[in-house]
Order: C-alpha cells, then structure tokens, then sequence
C-alpha cells in the first residue's frame, strides 16, 4: 500500500468521521469559546479574583479527568459491546459507570469541603509584582465552594453521554452541550457584573452560572435518553434491576483500574506542574490561566479525533475487524496531526492579541503571548500522542497507557521540573518551553507502541 492510501481516506471514509466529529466539535468548540469569553469577563474583576478561579479551576480539573478515567475502562467495553450488538453488555457497562462516579463524587465532595484552603495556598507564592495573595484565597475558596455542588450533575452527564457517544448518538450531547453554555454565559453575565436588577457576584457568580448550567444540561440528556428508548435500547430497564454481573466487573475492573489511575495521576501530575509554574508568582498564574483558555479552543479538532478513534476504532475492533480497524486508525491520526499543523499556525500568529483582552499587568500579557506560542508549536505532537492515547486503549490496552500517559509525566517530566522550580532560579518561560518539548520524546514511545500493532485486541469476544 503507497503511503497515500495508507494515511488518505476516500470521501466516504472523511463523511463517516465527520458525521462523527463534527458535533463533537461544535459542542466543544461553542463550550470552549463561552469558556474564554467567561475568563475574559472574570479577568475584567483584576488579576486576583482571575487567579483564585483559575487555581481552584485546576483542583476541580483533578475531579473531572478522575471522572473520565473512571469510566473509560467501561466506556471500553461499551464501545465494543455496541459493535457487537450486545445492548446488555452495553446496560452493564452503564451501570458500572454510575456506581465509579458515585464513589469519586463522594471522596472528592469531601476533600474539597475540608481542605480547600490548604489546597488553594499550594499555588500562592509571593514574587515581585504578584497581587494581594489573601484576596486571591479568598476568592478562590468561594468559587469552589460553589462548583462543588456541580460536581454530581457533571458526573451523571459524562455517564449518559459517554454512553451516547459509544454507541453512536453525537447529535444529541452536542445539542444538550450548545444549551448550556448558552445558560452558562447568560448568567455569568447577568451574575459576574450585576446586569437587569441581578446582585454583582463578582467570582461567585461565575460559578453559580455554571452549576446553572451542568443542571440543565444532566437534565436534557437524561430527558431525551429515557424517551427515545427505542434509540437506545440499553436504557430499557437500567434502574430496574442496578446490578452488574460479577465477571464482567472484574474485566472492566481489571482494564479500567489503570484508566481511572492513570487519570487521576495524570491530573494531578498536571496540576503539579501547574504549581511548580506558580512558584515564579501570581504573574505566572495569571498568564498560564489566559493561554490555556485560548490554548483549550484550539485543541476541540485533538480531542474530537481522539474520541473519534475511540468509537470508530472500538466498534470496528468489537466487531472482530482488525484489519479495517488498523487501515481506518492510520487515516485517523493523519488527519489529526495535519490538522493541527494548520490549527497551530492560526494560534501562534493570534497569541499576541488575546491576553490584550484582560484587565492585567503588560508583564502577564506578554507572558501569556509566549506561552501560546510555545502551546502552539507544540499542538501537531500532542494531536499524535492524544491519538496514540486513544488507539491503545480502544483496544483494551489500559495498562499500557497507564505507562505511557501519566507514568510519562511521573518518571519523565515532572523531575526536571520540580528541580527547576524549587532548585534553580530557571525563569518560567524555558520551565514551560522545556515541559512542552518532552512531548517529543513521548511521541517517539507512542509511535512504536501503535506500530506494533499489539493494541489490535477484541475484547468483548465470547471465550
């Protein structure tokens, strides 16, 4: 096969993955968008509040990916279960996702109500020119505080969605998503500022807006999936009998552990390097907060090929397709890599004029401006390694990932980076630069992994 034909579909092979893709990508595109108009609104109360709710945003990123990995390891199995045509084995996937959430809603409800403030100061270092970092805590605690009550809603979406997409339905989570960040950005617009007679909360408001907005949302998928069972046979009878079969659990324990770990480690790894990031002052926060917000609308094409690969490549994989599964795979990744070459490009030619937009210092303008550019270079390596992620584990090799994901994080850049951070004197421009080309040397890992073809693995079959 000429490498043409090897990583270019033909128009039928573009149609099927953009039926996909692109509500995915409309929803994570307009929610992304909301998303940095709301940071642009919150910059606009000043560098402080801006700062409380970008740490404390981070803490509640360690629930969210805990979230995602604990129910990726069943998401395996009801990707392959649909491709199978098996809408019990896809029931007991459902309910084993529903009894991980609730688990981590619990443990994380606590955590966050206990020990808020200890977790927040973590990020809080004083450094020339950094703002008030009492202020800063204090508006950070509130905020939480707020978000924790959205932390269920948001878990019981990511289930019924997750399992919507597995199994084919990307219309409907988008249209439920595109909902509620319009709420979401009408309230924090009427809430942030105090507009038509509503009370000016300042930080506070932009939490309130979005629990708001995760209730309506938890609300129309759940609607809409118990009255179209005729559509979604798996839900025929799911809160009847809330029971999961005792050797499925233990597969879908046995590959999710290290998903769910791997999340949760991962988060937190990233969360660290964050904090090593902060040692350099709330100036480094303030800028790392403004470029990822810009940085996360350009990655909506990386994560949209990602799940893509996870329900093309796992359903095809379910149906014992192996060959097809590899062929669609290469096209798959391909597609990703090249479009983020031209989505970086976009980035780093726009990454002096969006920090512009902030109520802050020139210094945490300028500051941001490089880390988009850095972000940007880098974005075509983390479209492959994001692809690479999810080809290993559409194939059930979550242990697998496990190594290369966080285990990466663990053993290959944080080292360096707690050492620069705490032992040197290492300004946080060459810390970032340094951390954003370590993904090189992951790319390498992830390209032999994919090219050995072990990943290739039905694991739903009947033995």
């Amino acid at each position: 096969m000429s490498p043409a034909k090897k990583f270019i579909g033909d128009k039928a092979f573009y149609k099927m993955v953009l039926l996909i893709a692109i509500p995915m990508i409309i929803q994570n595109g307009i929610t992304n968008f909301v998303n940095m108009l709301d940071n642009i609104m919150v910059g606009q109360l000043g560098t402080e509040p801006m700062s409380g709710v970008a740490i404390s945003n981070q803490l509640i990123m360690v629930f969210n990916l805990c979230v995602f990995g604990g129910i990726s390891g069943a998401g395996i199995f009801c990707a392959q279960f649909h491709g199978a045509g098996n809408p019990d084995g896809v029931r007991q996937t459902f309910r084993f996702k529903l009894m991980v959430v609730g688990v981590l809603c619990a443990a994380f409800v606590t955590a966050f109500l206990i020990w808020d403030s200890q977790l927040i100061s973590l990020y809080l270092h004083q450094s020339e020119g950094s703002g008030d970092l009492a202020v800063t805590l204090a508006e950070g605690r509130k905020y939480l505080k707020i978000m924790i009550i959205g932390l269920i809603p948001f878990a019981v979406n990511n289930v019924y969605v997750s399992t919507l997409r597995e199994t084919g339905e990307t219309v409907l989570p988008m249209k439920a998503g595109v909902t509620a960040v319009l709420v979401n950005f009408t309230f924090n617009w009427l809430l942030i500022f105090g507009h038509l007679g509503f009370p000016r909360l300042g930080a506070a408001g932009a939490a309130t807006a979005t629990v708001i907005s995760r209730f309506v949302e938890t609300f129309i998928v759940i609607f809409w999936t118990h009255t179209h069972k005729e559509k979604n046979r798996f839900i025929e009878g799911i809160y009847g009998r809330f029971t999961v079969s005792a050797p499925l659990a233990k597969r879908i324990i046995a590959k999710g552990w290290p998903l769910l770990m791997n999340e949760a480690l991962f988060s937190v790894g990233t969360t660290m390097i964050t904090q090593c990031y902060s040692t350099r002052g709330l100036s480094a926060i303030a800028a790392f907060n403004i470029s990822s917000t810009l940085t996360n609308l350009f990655k909506i094409v990386l994560f949209a090929s990602g799940n893509s690969i996870a329900i093309i490549v796992g359903n095809l994989l379910g149906a014992g397709k192996m060959e097809e599964a590899k062929d669609k795979d290469n096209k798959l990744i391909a597609a990703s890599v090249f479009l983020c070459v031209i989505v970086g490009a976009i980035m780093f030619i726009v990454a002096p004029l969006f920090p512009a937009m902030y109520k802050t210092t020139d210094d945490v303008r300028e500051l941001a401006a490089v880390f988009l550019r850095l972000s940007a270079v880098a974005l075509p390596i983390m479209a492959f390694n994001h692809s690479c992620y999810f080809t290993l584990r559409s194939g059930g090799k979550s242990f697998i990932t496990f190594i290369s994901d966080s285990g990466f994080i663990w053993l290959v850049i944080l080292p360096p980076t707690l050492y620069a951070a705490h032992m040197t004197a290492m300004p946080v421009t060459l810390m970032y630069t340094m951390v954003q080309g370590l993904e090189l040397v992951k790319a390498i890992f992830g390209f032999f992994l994919v090219k050995s073809d072990m990943w290739m693995s039905n694991i739903v079959a009947e033995k």
